[in-house]
């Protein structure tokens, strides 16, 4: 019999509602070594009326029994609530215990995480945690951060209490930079702290991409920048809540990687595409016009500006209600590479593969529902936005001189406008 250990209750906070059900039953098995996760949906749940699927088609509302090995045997809707770097030092630090399960890390991670999920050992789901930090404790959370990667980087046996006790409220959110989760009159914010080891001010680096993105008709997310103690630390409201009255409305969430049905390993490098991912947008949104048109913007303005983080857990979809829609865009980020012939974003985007070029990104207009003259007229507003206003906005944020001359080589590279075939004929 299997220990208990290795299995989990799955909460589910219904659309556009405060009540919280338990939606069903998460086990993980290691037949053979092999880590291998099973879901079955609570019966009850199943003949609600308003029961909606955790993620439509890896987990679509049924009777029967689920099975995945990927992922270490987690399904994709549930890793995607799951902390990523960050947060999973912060657990493996606070429990003094290595090799954690991907089941331990959702237990173990508090409620602020991504979607409408949550996790637990009983049948009916817990009273439900409202307790945040809050945004004038941000002096204090970025001290504690400090606190934190100074004694992993000296190699301290013990971290003080007071500094988990601050920062594993609001640690549930993906990425490996040091973040924490906290809260204002506005709503819940992610908090975004300065590392010791950025080469610039990322706080308004990434501010001013998200602004520049904005100028060129893309949806981003709502932010801001807050300077504490002379640090600067970027906040990006969270839209998979909304604030009401009576609390917050939580919506479902799936990652890029998840709607692919891609791994994070190289050997699933081959999924990640935005032609792939465009794809499912046409199925899986309820305004694919309007998304795959945002999706094709997106991937143009990476491009321009070189960001070559563009990974798959970098582009998500919301369930606001029981339909779903792609997310505002969020984590885009410079990167002044040397090269002025060819620069790959992290995502296939055209018949040249991941080549961040003109061509290569028009050579598959069709698969965003694009004909030649939008597609060229999205990437010429794009290109003469970048190429006249990045210097510009990067200074309205705050970003010195000397951090634009670093910056510059990334936007509007040369070879956004060779010729692919000869450039890649040339490697």
């Amino acid at each position: 019999m299997m220990s208990s250990k290795h299995r989990a209750y799955v909460y589910l906070q219904l659309p556009q509602s405060l009540e919280v059900v338990t939606a069903g039953f998460y086990e993980l098995a290691f037949p053979h070594g092999l880590a291998t996760g099973s879901f079955v949906y609570n019966p009850l749940y199943l003949k609600r009326p308003d029961a909606v699927p955790l993620e439509p088609y890896e987990l679509p509302l049924s009777p029967r029994r689920s099975q995945t090995v990927k992922l270490k045997g987690i399904f994709g809707a549930l890793r995607d609530a799951s902390p990523d770097a960050w947060g999973r030092r912060i657990i493996e630090k606070h429990t003094g215990r290595t090799g954690l399960t991907e089941l331990d890390y959702l237990l173990h991670s508090p409620e602020d995480r991504a979607g409408a999920l949550s996790f637990g050992r009983d049948k009916a789901p817990p009273a439900p945690v409202r307790k945040f930090n809050q945004v004038i404790q941000l002096q204090a959370l970025l001290t504690a951060a400090e606190q934190f990667i100074d004694g992993e980087t000296q190699g301290e046996p013990g971290i003080p209490e007071y500094v988990f006790e601050l920062l594993r409220p609001g640690t549930s959110m993906g990425g490996a930079r040091p973040k924490n989760v906290v809260e204002d009159n506005e709503g819940l914010w992610l908090a975004k702290f300065p590392d010791k080891t950025d080469r610039w001010n990322n706080a308004r680096v990434e501010g001013a991409m998200l602004s520049l993105a904005q100028e060129c008709g893309l949806r981003v997310a709502k932010h801001r920048i807050d300077t504490v103690g002379g640090e600067d630390v970027l906040l990006v409201q969270r839209f998979d809540r909304t604030l009401t009255a009576e609390g917050y409305l939580r919506h479902r969430m799936v990652s890029g990687l998840t709607a692919l049905g891609a791994e994070d390993s190289h050997d699933d490098r081959g999924k990640w595409s935005y032609l792939l991912l465009a794809d499912e947008l046409r199925r899986r949104s309820a305004q694919p016009a309007k998304d795959l048109e945002e999706l094709f913007r997106r991937m143009v303005f990476n491009a321009l500006i070189s960001n070559t983080d563009d990974h798959p857990r970098n582009h998500a979809l919301i369930a606001p209600t029981d339909k779903w829609e792609l997310s505002p865009a969020y984590d885009l980020t410079p990167n002044p590479l040397t090269s002025i012939e060819k620069r790959d974003l992290a995502l296939t985007c055209g018949t040249y593969n991941r080549y961040a070029n003109r061509t290569n990104l028009l050579s598959q207009h069709g698969q965003f529902k694009l004909s030649l003259v939008q597609a060229t007229a999205i990437i010429d507003h794009t290109q003469q936005a970048v190429a006249s206003r990045w210097h510009a906005v990067l200074r309205q944020h705050g970003t010195t001189q000397l951090e634009c001359e670093k910056l510059a080589t990334a936007f509007n590279y040369p070879g956004f406008e060779f010729d692919p075939a000869e450039v890649v004929g040339q490697l």
